[in-house]
């Protein structure tokens, strides 16, 4: 038995008393952040003519200044829940750790900000509460909140409910949150999994995923890609056009912007559950599953794939194989970023000099083979399984630009997305 960090999320029912008691914590948690994030600004400007200024910076001393001024700065502070302010100090020095982290090299990924403001009506409505009453009922249908009290949820909770009966999980933290005109509850649960050394299948499977198809795996099949926010687009375009043309602060505006948040909701909703439903099935259904190492960030700097890259998701699903292959037995391996899969030939392993995106038929000029694309790709991945150390539930088959595989004994100069013309001799072909 392992102990895992996982959240469960429930879709709520309140009465309209409880939505504004919801949005309510929510709002409080944003104005707490404001409220930090002004007295940091006016702390930093204060130091630059008195080098002993204090500079609340961290969590404790965010706190600490807030309990000296709420009494003045919100005199209504007592009608939330204490945990949703600090929800938004914590939200506030965070954001700060990151800046400050970003800013002297110790957090990886492109730079990040200094913390902006929240406005009413762009940021996520959400609230987070650590301690006080934080139940799920046994009946299956609600839940208990600090302050709100009891709500009622929209689906059952029966699969945490089952695990805290069981006393193998223990609720740290429960988050409300607002999607589109939706309220919905997120318990941080620590729960006790058995992990396996293996789920029981030997298979190894590759996957080459894709914008055509979400994935298309060695052994054939192919996953259609849901295309969520492409089949979403007429809606947005003509919610969009309405929302232009209505009176700034009416009515019909702020339905306008309910009906625009429902169709963005769905459309994630839609890409979230084919996510869902893919990964599970590699992770259970298979016993090594290779995946490719996709610079997702990279990629979609290209205004013309950005939309559909981002519509696909690549990313969330290497996210969820990492930690669903861990879950259910399973391994993951990823390739390297500069692995040629799409230029190797399948068949006799002959490399391609150059293979652009519209060729999607892989033809191999040493044995003549003709195959799909995404299908080579795929296979190629499987294939590469045997040329990789067996380390742990995920393997990395080279880190770095330096390190790259040679799984057929040829040269590896040319990158999979490069276009460098150096020419390499194909392998031969015995009768």
């Amino acid at each position: 038995m392992a102990a895992v960090t996982q959240a469960y999320r429930f879709a709520l029912d309140p009465t309209p008393s409880q939505q504004r008691t919801l949005a309510s914590h929510a709002g409080a948690a944003r104005f707490a952040y404001n409220w930090g994030l002004h007295l940091v600004q006016a702390r930093l400007e204060q130091r630059r003519v008195d080098s002993t200024a204090q500079v609340p910076w961290t969590l404790p001393d965010l706190r600490r200044e807030w309990n000296q001024a709420k009494h003045q700065v919100a005199p209504w502070w007592a009608e939330n829940s204490k945990e949703a302010y600090s929800s938004g100090l914590d939200g506030l020095a965070r954001a700060l750790k990151n800046w400050s982290d970003s800013r002297s090299g110790r957090r990886k990924g492109r730079p990040v900000g200094f913390p902006r403001f929240k406005k009413k009506g762009r940021a996520r409505d959400a609230c987070r509460f650590t301690t006080g009453a934080i139940k799920v009922l046994p009946d299956r249908k609600h839940v208990q909140l600090p302050r709100i009290g009891v709500l009622k949820s929209h689906e059952s909770t029966r699969k945490l409910t089952r695990r805290l009966d069981l006393g193998t999980a223990r609720i740290l933290a429960a988050t409300i949150s607002r999607q589109a005109d939706r309220w919905f509850v997120s318990f941080t649960v620590e729960v006790q999994r058995h992990v396996s050394a293996g789920n029981g299948e030997r298979t190894v499977v590759g996957v080459d995923v894709g914008v055509r198809h979400l994935a298309v795996l060695s052994t054939g099949v192919r996953i259609a890609n849901p295309r969520s926010l492409e089949c979403q687009l007429h809606k947005l375009r003509r919610l969009n056009r309405q929302l232009a043309r209505c009176k700034p602060q009416s009515k019909r505006r702020r339905q306008t912007r309910r009906a625009l948040a429902r169709v963005h909701a769905r459309t994630a909703n839609l890409r979230r559950d084919a996510i869902n439903k893919l990964t599970t099935a590699l992770a259970t259904g298979h016993g090594t599953v290779v995946v490719e190492q996709l610079n997702v960030a990279g990629m979609v700097r290209n205004r013309r794939l950005a939309r559909v890259l981002s519509d696909a998701g690549l990313a969330e699903l290497r996210r969820q194989l990492s930690y669903k292959t861990a879950w259910y037995g399973s391994r993951l391996v990823v390739a390297d970023r500069f692995y040629p899969s799409s230029k190797t030939c399948s068949a006799c392993g002959w490399v391609k000099d150059k293979l652009t995106l519209g060729e999607r038929i892989f033809v191999c000029e040493a044995c003549g083979h003709v195959i799909d694309r995404d299908l080579n790709a795929a296979r190629n991945l499987a294939k590469l399984i045997d040329h990789v150390a067996r380390s742990g539930r995920e393997t990395v088959n080279a880190r770095g630009v330096d390190v790259r595989p040679d799984p057929v004994g040829l040269t590896t100069s040319k990158r999979e997305a490069g276009t460098e013309s150096h020419r390499v001799r194909p392998a031969p072909v015995s009768a």
